[in-house]
């Protein structure tokens, strides 16, 4: 852990790009952070185009001033809105990868962004379609 406080200390204001996150990753011994590291990657500037249109086309939009994409839900009950949340999170914690959300009654506003390499990453678009297919189901 030394190693990433000292990684983000030597470039303060920035964040370090996934290409160096992974690098490190690999020189650490912990398997579940190399994973991690890898499953972050920036996307490509055709893959990111493809991708983000694709999930604006089921309701996400790109964020202003930011590299990130949102989307909000509407349910019927708190219960709807507070179960699926539910699911998004053990998911979330499974991928470690935590959507930043914002919950009253029935709606549900999601922002996601790889906080690790300052935007859109893989991860969130994998994460976006999985709240996809759990927003159908309910």
């Amino acid at each position: 852990m030394l190693m990433w406080g000292l990684m983000f200390s030597l470039r303060p204001g920035g964040s370090w790009p996934c290409s160096r996150a992974l690098r490190l990753g690999s020189l650490l011994s912990n398997n579940h952070m190399s994973k991690m590291s890898s499953d972050s990657h920036w996307l490509s500037p055709a893959d990111r185009d493809q991708q983000v249109r694709d999930l604006t086309a089921t309701g996400w939009v790109e964020v202003e001033d930011r590299d990130a994409i949102f989307k909000e839900l509407h349910f019927k009950t708190f219960n709807q809105a507070f179960g699926f949340m539910s699911r998004v999170a053990l998911q979330a914690e499974k991928m470690n990868h935590h959507p930043e959300w914002f919950n009253v009654y029935n709606k549900v506003q999601i922002t996601l962004t790889t906080h690790d390499c300052g935007g859109l990453s893989k991860r969130d678009v994998k994460m976006a379609k999985f709240i996809d297919k759990i927003s159908l189901s309910m």
